[in-house]
């Protein structure tokens, strides 16, 4: 199998590390070989956050290049335009809706970019923008945002049982929190 790039960005404390290691962990799970590189910004201060996954027969590097990433799942508008320049050619962005402005927008010396998804789709990307926050609340709490973007990626990979996410699901999240999670998950994975 050709190796998989898979870019999960996002702004620091909206769960993008969980993400990534649900991911690798059901990658793991299929026999895949993965590797996965977390670059934190200053996420402790809402900075931006990238991991890297990468999975295939034999992955040699934990890194993405420009240019090179299949998929980039991002849990903020403004974090998907950013790292759109990392995408293939032809490549997914699955992107919550939320806008989470950065400091000099906060400060007002610079405005949050409109119309983001069209400028994203203009450059080529198949966008699958939702708002994945909702989507969350929906199924109990927002903070379950990073399990509903989760199940609507794991809904294009149809060569890894949709059980193998849940399993991952249960060994990875606390127990009081498991069914809400299983429902973010179920939500984003059916497109709700």
């Amino acid at each position: 199998m050709k190796t998989q790039n898979i870019m999960i960005v996002g702004v620091g404390g909206q769960g993008t590390l969980l993400a990534s290691k649900l991911l690798g962990k059901v990658l793991l799970n299929e026999g895949y070989d993965v590797k996965v590189s977390e670059v934190h910004g200053m996420s402790q201060r809402g900075g931006s956050v990238v991991t890297y996954v990468r999975y295939g027969d034999k992955v040699y590097s934990p890194t993405i290049d420009m240019g090179e990433a299949d998929t980039i799942i991002s849990f903020e508008l403004l974090e998907a335009a950013r790292w759109l320049p990392y995408l293939k050619e032809g490549g997914r962005i699955i992107v919550n809706t939320q806008e989470m402005e950065p400091m000099p927008v906060i400060t007002g010396a610079k405005k949050y970019p409109e119309d983001l998804v069209n400028k994203m789709q203009s450059e080529g990307a198949i966008v699958d923008a939702d708002d994945f926050l909702f989507i969350a609340k929906k199924a109990g709490s927002t903070k379950a945002v990073n399990i509903a973007l989760m199940g609507r990626f794991a809904s294009t990979l149809p060569e890894i049982p949709k059980e193998s996410w849940i399993e991952a699901i249960k060994s990875s999240v606390p127990p009081k929190f498991l069914e809400l999670n299983l429902k973010a998950f179920e939500e984003g994975y059916s497109g709700a």
